[in-house]
């Protein structure tokens, strides 16, 4: 087994976390791969009043505890799930090291609360910053009310009163991959983006949905259309041209059906109302360069915000 056959998982031991572990153990013991998970900490200095303006820096041996805490509990839940899984203690930014680590990976997964406010504006930097710079795809993983109403992953060829559960006892559950949807725009991004999705659809043997949306009805979006302009004929249009790209991929992988969506709206938030009725969404991210490079384009950002389900995110950083 290679390290392309292995899932990054980043943990710190909260629930949101945890939710995470249990979606990439399910994954892996789906595909047969391994798990390689990651607890990271660093030391804060602060400015010490009673050492005149100096810095003190915290000693990193209960910290460094707390870490090898979090991943006992990790292994621990993961133990019974037929799946190999190694651990890693990492010095530095959490973000900072899943972004490095990723390039020696098939896929990174972590967790998100997704409760809005100001405190998840950016969904927490790791979040945020590994879908943005990874070299390999990312899953993120809400922890919402809604995303834990399905069906547990449990283990494939068992007969139905002897399957043993690949998550942990008392987990939030994680529904199977059974729809998966995939935003199509006819950029470079979004068919690479659509080639992932036919890997996950393959894999789960799950239904697959390519959308686009065009903003024709919006008149704040695209005003400057002429007034007399037959919108459903630009539906159509951008319709057939997602057709030849899809009947390409459906040529090239027999046996595979691509339904097609073609709707009047954002990308964003046509993939969002998607995501209630879907187990997984795959979108594609150009991302910016430089500091604006920091943060995904505005649909990833927008619908990893508000997804209902786990978000699949390829960047432009990543290798195939």
């Amino acid at each position: 087994m290679t390290r392309s056959e292995v899932v990054l998982v980043g943990v710190d031991g909260s629930a949101a976390s945890l939710h995470a572990l249990d979606w990439a153990t399910a994954y892996a013991h789906r595909v047969g791969w391994a798990l390689h998970i990651v607890c990271s900490y660093s030391l804060p200095s602060f400015t010490a009043a009673s050492l005149d303006g100096g810095y003190a820096a915290l000693d990193d041996t209960t910290i460094q505890e707390g870490a090898k805490s979090v991943l006992a509990e990790a292994e621990a839940r993961v133990a019974d799930a037929g799946v190999r899984a190694t651990t890693e203690v990492a010095t530095g930014d959490a973000a900072g090291v899943l972004v490095e680590l990723s390039g020696d990976y098939g896929l990174a997964v972590v967790g998100t609360r997704g409760k809005g406010g100001f405190t998840e504006r950016l969904l927490g930097t790791v979040s945020s910053a590994l879908p943005a710079h990874a070299r390999c795809p990312v899953v993120v993983v809400p922890l919402r009310a809604e995303a834990n109403r399905g069906v547990a992953w449990n283990t494939p060829g068992s007969g139905a009163d002897t399957e043993t559960s690949a998550v942990a006892p008392g987990a939030a559950e994680i529904r199977e991959v059974r729809r998966i949807v995939v935003g199509v725009d006819g950029s470079p991004q979004a068919e690479r983006a659509l080639q992932h999705a036919i890997l996950q659809a393959n894999a789960w043997g799950a239904e697959l949905t390519a959308v686009t949306g065009v903003p024709v009805g919006n008149a704040g979006m695209l005003a400057w259309l002429p007034s007399n302009i037959d919108r459903e004929q630009v539906l159509a249009d951008i319709g057939a041209g997602m057709d030849v790209l899809v009947d390409r991929y459906e040529a090239e992988n027999p046996g595979l059906r691509i339904r097609r969506i073609v709707l009047d709206g954002t990308g964003a938030e046509l993939l969002t109302e998607f995501s209630t009725a879907s187990d997984l969404v795959v979108l594609g991210s150009r991302g910016r360069g430089g500091f604006r490079g920091l943060l995904l384009g505005s649909t990833s950002q927008a619908v990893l915000h508000h997804s209902a389900c786990p978000v699949l995110v390829v960047n432009k950083h990543c290798t195939d």
